[in-house]
């Protein structure tokens, strides 16, 4: 489903495949989980390698954001295909996520 990555300041989550209704509870999870792990850091979720995501996935992507920002964690997006970036751009959300083109533009904007 994903993988977390932990550096000091920053945690990057790398989820792949689909992030659909089946699994997107799972997937909030472990966000809540490497966001709590990890106060007041950055957290940054790859979404490079996400094939589809339903609304059930975006659902648990803005949980995560609003756990983050309740805790004082910076949570940003990176990676989004042109066929995901559109679900964001249809519902509005890329005005409510910071969205990266890369982990690298995402490492830059934090120093």
């Amino acid at each position: 489903m994903s993988t977390t990555i932990a550096y000091p300041e920053i945690t990057v989550i790398c989820p792949y495949g689909a992030i659909n209704a089946s699994n997107s509870v799972d997937f909030q999870q472990e966000m809540a989980r490497a966001i709590a792990q990890n106060q007041k850091s950055n957290v940054l979720v790859n979404l490079k390698e996400v094939e589809s995501l339903d609304s059930a996935g975006l659902m648990a992507l803005v949980s995560s954001l609003r756990l983050a920002q309740t805790l004082g964690s910076r949570f940003s997006l990176c990676g989004v295909s042109p066929s995901i970036r559109i679900i964001f751009e249809l519902t509005q959300l890329d005005r409510v996520f910071e969205i990266f083109e890369n982990t690298t533009a995402f490492e830059k904007a934090c120093s």
